[in-house]
């Protein structure tokens, strides 16, 4: 395993190492070309051939002076300790970034994945957001 430096503890440093390569045997297997739905099913059912526990579609609250003001579900939620942002865009851009932040400050996580299935190889369309 290709070791960066990092604040993370191991252990959720070696789950967003298997997430990658989950999603890059994904990416191998189908191709770029395909809504984000279909990338979503391909790797959640990657991740359950792993054991991987997971929650698609997870709702978060957000809140603001202690009310409730909104809401959103995001993507997938890996062992309830990374985000998963699928996207299928011709380049993730600042806003992209700026939204996982959020859903990380929301859900109080440390860590999240923006992984755009569009990118000719998906090493090109991953980008990792900690907080």
């Amino acid at each position: 395993m290709l070791r960066i430096p990092t604040s993370l503890p191991d252990g959720l440093e070696a789950l967003v190492h298997t997430t990658i390569g989950c999603a890059l045997e994904v990416h191998r297997e189908l191709g770029p070309g395909f809504l984000e739905r279909i990338y979503q099913e391909a790797l959640c059912a990657e991740l359950t051939a792993r054991s991987i526990r997971f929650d698609r579609e997870w709702p978060v609250t957000v809140m603001y002076r202690g009310h409730a003001v909104g809401g959103h579900r995001l993507d997938l939620v890996v062992e309830r300790r990374l985000i998963v942002e699928i996207k299928t865009v011709d380049r993730l851009d600042r806003v992209h970034v700026t939204q996982l932040l959020s859903y990380l400050a929301a859900t109080k996580l440390r860590v999240g994945l923006l992984m755009n299935f569009r990118a000719e190889t998906l090493k090109q369309g991953i980008r990792r957001v900690v907080r």
